[in-house]
């Protein structure tokens, strides 16, 4: 219950910040704040959940790499192309095209993960670049464009140690 309690605040979280953005963006300033202060205590909930549930979900770094490498593998290879195959079927273009890149992505993650499992990475890490459209990771430079979706390098954001 516990671990459900935990996603269930997280989504809130994220949908609430989407309900604040709209209310600001429709002049709703304070609805907008009062659904930012909500999230910001979705937030606090979640966190407090997840401490709860750590021991059993955070194991030493090997296996959380493993599983962490499983999950995206996973997602990547079935939970996204049947998404997208669904969206495609709706004819829901956008949809699809967000899928597709997510597939792809948690691919991309996949590989990051395996590459750490086997020390492929190197010990130190300069830093990740992540783009803010797609969520593709490039762990060398960053690209002039994303692989994904085609981003501009502008659209990076820099994860330094």
């Amino acid at each position: 219950n516990i671990f459900n309690a935990f996603i269930g605040e997280a989504k809130a979280y994220f949908k609430l910040l989407a309900y604040a953005e709209k209310a600001a963006l429709e002049g709703e300033e304070q609805i907008a704040l009062l659904f930012n202060a909500i999230a910001e205590a979705e937030r606090v909930h979640a966190t407090r959940q997840l401490n709860l549930v750590k021991e059993i979900l955070v194991k030493d770094t090997a296996t959380n790499l493993e599983n962490s490498f499983e999950q995206e593998k996973s997602i990547s290879e079935n939970a996204y192309p049947e998404f997208l195959k669904e969206a495609e079927e709706e004819k829901e273009m956008e949809a699809a095209r967000i899928f597709s890149q997510a597939r792809d992505v948690e691919g991309f993650h996949a590989k990051l993960y395996e590459r750490a499992i086997y020390k492929i990475i190197k010990k130190k890490v300069e830093a990740y670049y992540v783009c803010q459209v797609c969520g593709y990771v490039a762990d060398k430079k960053i690209r002039k464009v994303c692989p994904v979706c085609g981003a501009q390098k502008e659209k990076f954001k820099t994860i330094n140690p």
